[in-house]
């Protein structure tokens, strides 16, 4: 048994959609499960009509839910014509429908919550995955549509919801495994939920990979298979380093590192499930099926620098207390502070008085900052930028940190941290050198031509 998720772009207009089917086809003998993401574009559209309801702009958020309407309509007519798609386009036409009802009820109340925003966002996989699995059917694959959201049980952190995996387990195995033992192929979209009670939840944005991984696991599938738009797992992010090239294999903590700093190939939280039952992940090209890809598993070969990663757009938190100098629990209460305003903590560095982290995302920073002074002086500094190294074996290696500290150059760097592993040798620097140290130390130990 394989479970085959198939991103935005795989999905992205009636040919993408022909060409999973004939992926899937192809698989039939190892009895595929299929999640798949929104068409290309789609959810953003829905954040955006969510917004312009909100704000009253009723009769602009009614035109974005025509202009989905119709793209949706086109795509599921060139799959299935006109009279064999009656049925699929009275299911697209209703969901619309349903979609303006809560465009009207938002314009009036004025004010979305973290639960009608993920009504609102689920429309894009509920929506894809009636047209992918209603090809497939017409392609004579046995599939069977599945509402995801019985399957993919959640808490109620709306938005970012936290899967229950003990009750997918017990929801995959009512809904999925008779399908399979049938011979039958399930076709789920990703990235939505819903909570015990039936409330519709998501699990945030690139949350399909996240489902994919948790079905896996719930199923004890031989492999995950994601299927995207590049040929697997690369050496860096190719609009960087053009000559950047894939990576046959890599082990689940290099895969994991470079998901969480900036690999799109990933959903950073993808690996967590398979890594716990050891699924071996692979990751495709749907646009060229028969490409070896990259495989994420155990026995990955030990590199000293297995590929490079780099974000922009990143804030550093500086910490200075005398307090921490021979101070238990210091460190407890500057951690419980960010916790307790749902901001996530990267890369972390300290010294006897002073503690330096990351922030991707410093929306609630600002509230963060208050209880933060009472610790001690701090300094936040915006547009800096993280540049890491990955390899198993790097820790292994002082001549290759060594190279890559000579490649930096010139380079102001603010921070400099190996990850307790050894896994990862991470550099915070300005923004705007992000992209030409990526480029350089990519030079460095890949010998770009």
């Amino acid at each position: 048994m394989i479970v085959c998720k198939f991103g935005g772009t795989s999905v992205g207009d009636a040919e993408a959609i022909r060409r999973t089917a004939r992926i899937i086809a192809s698989r039939l003998d190892q009895q595929p499960t299929v999640v798949v993401s929104a068409l290309g574009g789609t959810t953003n559209l829905l954040l955006e009509i969510a917004a312009q309801a909100e704000r009253g702009q009723l009769i602009p958020a009614l035109r974005s839910v025509e202009a989905l309407r119709d793209r949706h309509l086109q795509v599921a007519s060139e799959l299935l014509g006109d009279s064999d798609g009656d049925e699929l386009a009275a299911e697209i036409g209703a969901m619309h429908d349903e979609l303006a009802s809560l465009a009207e009820a938002l314009s009036v109340l004025g004010h979305l919550t973290p639960r009608s925003l993920d009504a609102v966002a689920s429309f894009g996989e509920r929506m894809s995955s009636l047209i992918v699995a209603a090809t497939f059917s017409a392609s004579r694959i046995p599939a069977r549509h599945v509402d995801a959201r019985r399957v993919m049980v959640t808490d109620d952190q709306f938005t970012r919801a936290e899967p229950l995996p003990d009750a997918i387990a017990e929801a995959a195995r009512a809904h999925l495994t008779p399908l399979l033992r049938d011979g039958q192929v399930p076709v789920l979209g990703g990235f939505i939920g819903a909570t015990a009670a039936g409330v519709t939840t998501t699990l945030g944005r690139g949350g399909s990979d996240y489902s994919a991984s948790l079905l896996g696991a719930a199923l004890k599938a031989e492999v995950i298979e994601i299927w995207t738009d590049v040929d697997g797992m690369m050496t860096a992010d190719p609009r960087v380093v053009p000559t950047a090239r894939s990576i046959d294999q890599v082990g689940f903590e290099e895969a994991s590192e470079l998901a969480s700093f900036g690999a799109k190939v990933l959903h950073p939280f993808t690996i967590a499930p398979a890594v716990r039952i050891g699924i071996p992940v692979r990751v495709l090209n749907s646009r060229k099926p028969d490409g070896k890809g990259t495989l994420i598993t155990f026995d990955a070969p030990r590199r000293p620098v297995t590929a490079i990663a780099g974000k922009s757009a990143v804030t550093l938190v500086k910490v200075q207390s005398p307090r921490m100098l021979l101070t238990e629990g210091f460190l407890r209460e500057l951690f419980a502070i960010f916790e307790r305003h749902k901001t996530s903590v990267d890369v972390v560095a300290t010294s006897e008085v002073s503690v330096s982290v990351t922030v991707d995302d410093a929306s609630r920073l600002e509230e963060s900052v208050g209880e933060l002074r009472e610790l001690g002086t701090v300094a936040i500094e915006r547009h800096r930028g993280v540049v890491a190294l990955v390899g198993a074996a790097l820790s292994e290696s002082s001549e290759a940190m060594s190279r890559a500290l000579r490649a930096i150059g010139g380079a102001r760097l603010h921070m400099l941290s190996l990850s307790a592993t050894g896994i990862n040798l991470t550099m915070v620097v300005d923004g705007d050198e992000v992209t030409p140290l990526v480029q350089r130390l990519h030079a460095e130990f890949f010998g770009d031509r």
